[in-house]
């Protein structure tokens, strides 16, 4: 197979070099690399001309799907399409295993792989100490394929004859972080095959805090982007309401916690503010663009 890793990248420099390292000591190195950043600045673009793996730039786009279209539009022919986040950091036969899952299981589309630790949930991981969560990781000795309606996106594997086939894109109404655009991309995808999680892929989600859009600006993706897909045919109503309720509570109470590493007062106040422009019937995922 001809496997291609893309990386959407925004003010994590450092950030993405341990990524991008970790990449080059793959077991089963990617063919390519593609990574587009949010601009110029956020890629060592030297550091990455000295790896083992080709590393190929995208021209600057700002916004997580505008990226992820961006390196779509500039993938030839390639067979595996892997999608990590830059703060991702990949167990050394993530790619090896992805091949063999693909080789072996055709009916599969989509893989999304175990997420060992997710730094999302507090104040981030290291990375010393997410390649240290590596290290003591014991795979089980049978892998499982579990049944999912979306990938993490964070890390994800696709069948690029599927994403072909549905002429699947990233919606670019979710503008910025995206969030859910995992959700609706694989909904795209959901009659091309199977869609599941693997316990053979494995890998750290450092969750790094830098470059991520603000606590406002997530509140208010958190109601807008659920109730925009539920509108849009790809996220069932009764999901989106348990997203919107979870999240809500969350914050709530996150918000009464000192010295919280998440800001989920910002997050609060945007999910406030979307269900207000719910009730005023403008709630649109774009309208965060005009906070700050």
């Amino acid at each position: 197979m001809r496997i291609v890793v893309g990386i959407a990248t925004a003010g994590r420099r450092e950030v993405l070099c341990d990524t991008l390292a970790a990449l080059a000591g793959q077991r089963r190195r990617p063919d390519e690399i593609l990574v587009c950043p949010a601009q110029e600045e956020d890629v060592d673009w030297a550091f990455a001309a000295e790896l083992a793996v080709p590393v190929r730039r995208v021209a600057p786009r700002r916004g997580l799907c505008l990226q992820r279209n961006a390196i779509l539009d500039a993938i030839a022919d390639t067979d595996l399409l892997l999608f990590f986040d830059d703060d991702f950091l990949p167990a050394d036969d993530f790619i090896a295993a992805a091949e063999a899952l693909f080789y072996g299981q055709g009916d599969v589309v989509v893989a999304t792989g175990e997420v060992l630790a997710d730094g999302i949930h507090g104040p981030g991981l290291g990375a010393e100490e997410a390649r240290a969560i590596l290290a003591r990781d014991r795979p089980p000795a049978t892998a499982r394929l579990i049944p999912v309606e979306n990938a993490y996106g964070c890390n994800m594997a696709f069948r690029m004859a599927a994403i072909r086939a549905a002429g699947a894109r990233f919606d670019e109404n979710l503008p910025l972080y995206g969030w859910q655009e995992d959700t609706d991309f694989c909904a795209q995808l959901a009659g091309q095959g199977r869609i599941v999680h693997s316990t053979a892929l494995r890998g750290v989600h450092r969750g790094s805090k830098r470059g991520r859009t603000s606590g406002l600006r997530f509140g208010y993706s958190q109601i807008a982007n659920p109730f925009y897909l539920v509108r849009k045919g790809t996220l069932r109503p009764r999901r989106a309401l348990r997203m919107a309720a979870g999240n809500v509570v969350a914050n709530i109470a996150g918000s009464l916690k000192p010295n919280n590493p998440i800001d989920r007062r910002g997050r609060l106040k945007g999910n406030c503010l979307a269900f207000r422009d719910l009730l005023r019937g403008r709630l649109a995922p774009q309208r965060i663009l005009m906070l700050e």
